[in-house]
């Protein structure tokens, strides 16, 4: 098949998160079974208009909005050449229903709810908030929508998504080592995995830190990844008083990130809301058990609480559970060893499967009419 993806941002995107390593993921374990792929995304500072990776041909047009208008275009230009195209709904659509009528598939990883409204507190969100709970289910009435996770198809369900249009297909992972990256630290590390921007709590963590720093005089929190709300992270960090217990190392390669969280007793995600949380996994693959709120969605399901991690139900709690874990290193080593096995089982072939599963029985061959 030919296939298209539209995405707003690629993996090397500045705010490239999980959602884009999925997209990338599926993409390259299509390409590798004879499909050819493109991904179509919004360009970056220092990023090539056109690039081939892992077999997957990139081409990046247009900025954060125009990437939209942009996209429309080239599915016009080129209708006759893709078979099926993977709409990636991340808060706004690429609308590619409205220059194709047969060939589309939706790609929705949860539903930005919450997000718009702390990101865009004013008009601004209303009216993401709008397109994305209103529109989107008209615009895509009649077409099949792949999620990440069962809490994101009830979400989807909630704001007029017929369920029986949607599919689960449940993130993958890069083969999951037998042996760690690197020792656990002697230290009481802490570790969070996220892009940096205000959704995600990071600020969570910190108070987690303040609170236990008497108690735990040597705890420590490495932070991993970045984002435009890295600067506002940093004051936070001062404000809660605890600068010299926090470090932030911003992006790194996939060896780095996995020492890090190896060397971790627990990863904290505080994040409002996950499709299904890919550095759960990515945690879990280094033994290295997370802690999530039950209210955030998908981690109910990267989470199996009690066995590969824990829920809480607010921010009390996750300082609560988190003192307990670091008092009770057996519970944590079981949490950890049971982590990493639900990892294994998670991989981008499977995952590519099912997904071209739906995409053949939806692809359509010649040219598509409006």
């Amino acid at each position: 098949m030919r296939i298209a993806f539209l995405t707003w941002r690629d993996t090397t995107h500045p705010d490239g998160g999980g959602s884009e390593v999925f997209v990338e993921s599926v993409g390259r374990e299509l390409a590798r079974r004879g499909h050819h792929v493109t991904l179509l995304c919004a360009r970056h500072p220092g990023a090539a208009a056109r690039e081939e990776r892992d077999g997957v041909h990139l081409l990046r047009v247009g900025g954060r909005l125009t990437v939209y208008l942009r996209g429309l275009a080239w599915l016009v230009r080129h209708r006759g050449e893709v078979d099926v195209v993977v709409d990636v709904v991340n808060g706004l659509p690429f609308a590619s229903p409205l220059v194709r009528r047969r060939g589309v598939v939706a790609l929705v990883h949860h539903v930005h709810a919450e997000q718009w409204r702390i990101i865009y507190p004013g008009p601004a969100g209303r009216v993401g908030w709008f397109v994305e709970s209103r529109l989107v289910p008209v615009l895509y009435r009649g077409r099949p929508f792949l999620t990440v996770s069962d809490a994101s198809a009830r979400d989807l369900a909630a704001i007029g998504v017929d369920p029986g249009s949607i599919t689960v297909v449940r993130n993958g992972l890069a083969a999951v080592p037998t042996e760690v990256a690197g020792p656990r630290s002697e230290r009481p590390h802490l570790v969070v995995l996220s892009r940096l921007v205000p959704h995600k709590q990071i600020e969570h963590a910190f108070e987690v830190v303040r609170r236990l720093s008497d108690e735990i005089p040597d705890l420590h929190l490495d932070v991993v990844g970045d984002g435009w709300w890295r600067e506002h992270l940093v004051a936070a960090a001062a404000e809660h008083g605890v600068t010299g217990r926090v470090t932030f190392h911003g992006h790194t390669d996939d060896v780095r990130r996995d020492e890090l969280l190896a060397g971790a007793r627990l990863m904290l995600m505080p994040s409002v809301k996950e499709g299904w949380c890919l550095a759960i996994t990515e945690a879990g693959a280094q033994g290295t058990p997370s802690i999530a709120y039950r209210s955030a969605g998908g981690v109910t399901e990267s989470i199996h609480d009690g066995r590969t991690g824990r829920l809480v139900d607010d921010l009390d709690e996750m300082v609560a559970v988190v003192r307990e874990l670091l008092g009770d290193p057996g519970t944590t080593a079981e949490l950890g060893a049971e982590a990493h096995q639900l990892a294994s089982t998670l991989t981008w072939a499977s995952c590519a499967e099912r997904v071209e599963e739906v995409l053949r029985t939806n692809g359509a061959r010649g040219p598509q009419s409006p």
